[in-house]
């Protein structure tokens, strides 16, 4: 074959090129040879000589495909409704394949003709407004499928689209038989959207006109019945059960039926209709559901709901009010000795079992993930009445002193460890954290000083945690405390060289703490008068002595004597006992080596103890039995005796003075302790913000301190306030000479 344009007759071609084309879109069987000749064919009428007749054979080919299309229409819509599906679907399919043949037959047409002559996406979007989009040629297959939509789906339209609904209504009904096989209700759906394979903008869009639109409300009014009936036959639970199983079928139906596009807007069509219309009832019965903690309910109700805009809010309330309600109730009328310990383990029962049932029921939704936070942290802080203060920074302080003193027993260092890592969960809820960092200090002094911790890696673990939760300025003082311990431990070490260099012989073993004053919580209130025993003053002063080399000159050094420990050997009996006790507990024994009995004016004479201090030490010997007397007021001329027929099955053991449970004033002493520093830690933060912005509005000012304080503490506006009017004082702050609501700062 030659490809040299020649003078073509057109009607002599097409004559044979019309006979292969109506084979083709017909299915019919076409020889080889013949079909290699048709592609000779439209070559050649493509690039006649003189004219070439491509334009012709596009309009002979056009007219064609119309008129075999209008034929096919006569056909199926003679068709019964029973019937009509079938024969569509069967012309469907030779149709859509014989195009997609004859698009092949014509492809040197529309790659040399019709794309010449196409509208570019440039000419349709900025292309003049006269553009007569009916002048577009296509290829031969979207010409074929143009002609299919335009002479045979809108047409049928109406009937199609009613046959198809009944089908799928069938379906739903789940009738024992369905007039329409699953294959042709399918393939009737999906030449929707095979009609417009070939457009590149809203690929859908004739599908979505015809047929989605028709579903959707066919599919909303079938639930919105289904719903009603279901109300009326079943309560609730029952009812989410059948909701959950249609829409189940509803997903596996529009999978089988509908192209993906239309899988999810079915469903949300079927949860509209039958949950989001009956909001208001699902709802009612959340309330006795989540008191009743009915699991499988509420997994149900939150997989309906999650959906629906604003289906969960009610839900989400309930299970926030109920939490705290149990929580609350856990904590409330704790008695027995051990009251820090029930409280913060009935707290971590209630949570754990809460975010576990958030997990499985909610699959950890931070809805109700907030609900749990905002749950306890009203039940962590809550107060009986505005008037009290919020005892849980104690209580966990408490607790976490009872698990890191040597005293507990039953529990190995690991559980101590997992025990207090749980703690935490309880503090991270705490609004006072200043408070509880005050009583914690002062708990982690007492232990360090007498030596009373199970464990310093626990100790350092716990801190670093705390430290993880607020940051290292929270925890600075308690770091210090333990560099303190070490720093002792090492000048304890020089003292003994030190002693033993000048070969001084003190007569008994001797240790010091060295601690800084800003770090640990011990106030010059805590300071007692004491006569030290003479059997002590050289200790004492050769230890000051033998220290001033390794400590700053600057240093002032303060004996805090009620602090201090010994271990003493009394021989008193046939047998001798080792006993730890306090100094001065010991400085009133050895005022019995040289007679037996002493009033009690004489024994306050020689320690020069306060009245509380002496009454309460000198009590703790008598009730271990190693001083005697008859007197019932421990003051004046009141003997005391040594007991010379003392007995013990124990031979070492301690004096523990009886431990006075802290009285509400000294509580409050440690609230008001933690209020001055509240205003300090205020007084500060504002002027670091006003130093920064140096012109601020009040309220933006109250937002910045809150904002700068909420990780130690929830300041009061109260307190803010009388802040700012103390630095107006002081002259940091000054108010705006042009306005009564601004602050400038006073560099």
């Amino acid at each position: 074959m030659s490809l040299k344009p020649r003078a073509v007759n057109f009607d002599e071609v097409w004559s044979g090129l019309r006979e292969t084309v109506q084979q083709v879109v017909t299915m019919g069987s076409i020889k080889r040879n013949i079909w290699n000749e048709r592609f000779s064919d439209v070559y050649s009428l493509c690039v006649a000589f003189p004219e070439p007749l491509a334009e012709r054979l596009y309009t002979e080919t056009k007219k064609l495909l119309e008129t075999h299309v209008r034929n096919l229409y006569t056909e199926v819509s003679k068709q019964s409704e029973e019937n009509l599906l079938v024969e569509y679907h069967r012309y469907w399919i030779q149709f859509s394949k014989g195009t997609q043949y004859l698009n092949n037959l014509y492809s040197y047409l529309n790659s040399q003709h019709i794309q010449k002559q196409k509208f570019s996406d440039a000419d349709l979007t900025y292309g003049s407004m006269q553009m007569d989009m009916s002048e577009q040629l296509l290829e031969i297959g979207e010409l074929g499928l143009e002609i299919w939509q335009r002479e045979m789906i809108h047409k049928l339209q109406e009937r199609l689209v009613g046959v198809l609904l009944h089908g799928i209504q069938q379906d739903r009904a789940a009738t024992s038989s369905n007039d329409y096989p699953t294959s042709t209700i399918k393939g009737v759906i999906h030449s929707f959207v095979d009609v417009n394979m070939y457009k590149k903008k809203a690929t859908l869009q004739l599908y979505e006109t015809v047929f989605e639109v028709a579903l959707l409300q066919e599919t909303g009014s079938f639930y919105r019945k289904e719903a009603a009936s279901l109300l009326l036959e079943c309560n609730v639970s029952q009812y989410m059960e059948r909701v959950i199983a249609r829409l189940d079928e509803e997903q596996l139906r529009a999978t089988k039926f509908l192209p993906p596009s239309s899988h999810q807007r079915v469903v949300k069509e079927v949860q509209e209709r039958m949950v989001g219309d009956h909001l208001a009832t699902v709802h009612g019965e959340s309330g006795s559901m989540v008191s009743s903690e009915a699991r499988r309910d509420l997994a149900n109700m939150y997989k309906l709901l999650k959906f629906v805009p604003q289906g969960l809010a009610a839900l989400v309330k309930h299970v926030q009010e109920h939490i705290k309600h149990q929580g609350l109730q856990a904590i409330t009328n704790l008695k027995g000795d051990n009251i820090p310990a029930q409280f913060v383990e009935s707290l971590l029962r209630v949570h754990g079992k809460y975010k576990t049932m958030i997990k499985e029921v909610f699959h950890n939704d931070q809805q109700f993930m907030g609900a749990l936070d905002k749950a306890f942290e009203s039940v962590v802080n809550h107060r009986s009445n505005t008037k009290t203060n919020c005892r849980s920074p104690e209580l966990l302080a408490r607790y976490c002193d009872t698990l890191l003193k040597k005293s507990s027993k039953g529990l190995n260092e690991s559980e101590v460890d997992d025990k207090l890592g749980s703690s935490i969960t309880i503090f991270k809820y705490i609004d006072d954290k200043d408070v509880f960092q005050k009583f914690y200090a002062r708990m982690l002094a007492k232990r360090l000083i007498q030596q009373q911790s199970q464990s310093m890696d626990s100790e350092e673990a716990m801190i670093n945690r705390l430290k993880q939760a607020c940051g290292y300025e929270y925890t600075s003082k308690l770091h210090r405390m333990f560099t303190d311990m070490s720093v002792s431990s090492d000048l304890n070490q020089k003292f003994n060289e030190f002693i033993k260099n000048d070969s001084l012989d003190l007569g008994i073993n001797f240790s010091i703490n060295v601690l800084q004053a800003g770090a640990w919580p011990l106030g010059q209130t805590s300071i007692t008068p004491f006569a030290v025993p003479q059997e002590l003053e050289k200790s004492v002063q050769t230890s000051t002595v033998g220290r001033h080399g390794h400590i700053s000159k600057n240093s002032y050094l303060t004996w805090f004597r009620f602090l201090w420990k010994c271990e003493l050997k009394v021989n008193i009996s046939k047998r001798t006992f080792l006993i730890t006790m306090s100094t001065f507990q010991m400085a009133m024994l050895l005022l019995f080596e040289k007679t037996d009995s002493l009033n009690c004016a004489d024994l306050q004479n020689h320690t020069r103890l306060n009245d509380e201090q002496f009454t309460k030490f000198l009590q703790s010997l008598i009730d271990s039995k190693l001083l005697l007397t008859d007197a019932e007021e421990l003051a004046g001329e009141a003997v005391i005796r040594i007991n010379t027929e003392y007995t013990n099955k124990r031979t070492k053991f301690r004096i523990n003075v009886a431990q006075q449970k802290e009285t509400t004033a000294e509580s409050e002493a440690t609230h008001s302790a933690v209020d001055e520093d509240r205003k300090l830690y205020l007084q500060a933060a504002i002027v670091r913000i006003m130093k920064a912005r140096k012109l601020l509005k009040h309220n933006l000012l109250i937002q910045e301190v809150i904002s700068q304080s909420r990780a130690r503490f929830a300041p009061q506006i109260p307190m803010i306030k009388k802040c700012i009017e103390l630095l107006i004082d002081k002259q940091y702050l000054e108010r705006a000479p042009n306005s009564s609501d601004e602050y400038s700062y006073v560099a």
